[in-house]
Order: structure tokens, then C-alpha cells, then sequence
């Protein structure tokens, strides 16, 4: 009997993985990435990704697996160390995913600037399964040199 109720917790505890993924749980997620990125803290950005994790930037190819999106983040981040804040205008769940209205907000080789962006988050698991970012490409190069 003892070992059919071990087993039963194991089962129990192995299903409450998927559990955890509450609307609560993926904008918590989303929060501590937010906080990653404002203070510059490129390998924790990427360790929010799953191990098989996907960026994806619609105006470029996309960016797979954990170690290839962290030195992507981290070659960006040299332009940026003091971080980019990602000033979110809204932010919510619909249909398990999380939707984020912002202005990011950054100083890239010591120019200042600023970019509108729209960001689905794919979050399971308390890891970012895939991050589609939708933003206007020549804006952003304009805003990386300073320019209005």
C-alpha cells in the first residue's frame, strides 16, 4: 500500500507541472524578463527560455535553442549595458499567452532611443517556449544610432 501511494504522489506531482501554468505564473514569467533585461542581465534572460526556446524577431531569421539566444543577447547587450527597459504599456493572457504592449526604452553606443513593440511570450512551465517580437525593423536601426 505504501508503495501505490508514493506512486501516486509522484504521478500527482508530475502532473502539477502543467499546473503551474496559471495566467499568474506566465506574467510572472514575463516579469522577472522584463526585470532581466532592465538590469542587463543577459544570462538570465536567456536562461527564462526553455532549453529549445525560439526568439523570434519577424523581421529576421528566427533564434533557437537557450546558449544561441544568449550570445545574440549578450552581443546586442555590449551596445547596451545599461540594459533596455521595456516600458509596457499593457500586459495580459489570452488564450495562454502573454501579450505585451511597450516601448523599449535604451541607450546602444551611447546613443539614446526608443522603439513601440509588440511581444508574445509562449510561456510553459515557467520558460519562454517562444518570444515572437513585432516591430517596425527600420525604426529600431534609426533608434540604435540616435537618430529621430
Amino acid at each position: 500500500m505504501k508503495i501505490a501511494g508514493a506512486l501516486l504522489v509522484l504521478a500527482l506531482m508530475a502532473g502539477s507541472a502543467h499546473a503551474q501554468d496559471t495566467d499568474a505564473s506566465r506574467l510572472a514569467t514575463a516579469r522577472e524578463m522584463i526585470h532581466a533585461w532592465k538590469v542587463a542581465d543577459w544570462r538570465k534572460v536567456a536562461d527564462l527560455f526553455a532549453e529549445d526556446g525560439s526568439l523570434k524577431s519577424m523581421m529576421l531569421p528566427p533564434v533557437n535553442g537557450r546558449e544561441a539566444i544568449y550570445a545574440r543577447i549578450a552581443a546586442l547587450g555590449k551596445g547596451a549595458p545599461d540594459g533596455v527597459t521595456l516600458d509596457v504599456a499593457h500586459i495580459g493572457v489570452i488564450d495562454g499567452l502573454v501579450f505585451m504592449e511597450r516601448t523599449d526604452r535604451f541607450t546602444y553606443n551611447g546613443h539614446p532611443g526608443a522603439v513601440p513593440v509588440v511581444g508574445v511570450l509562449d510561456i510553459r512551465g515557467g520558460k519562454v517556449k517562444e518570444w515572437r517580437e513585432y516591430y517596425d525593423r527600420a525604426s529600431l536601426e534609426k533608434a540604435l544610432k540616435g537618430e529621430p
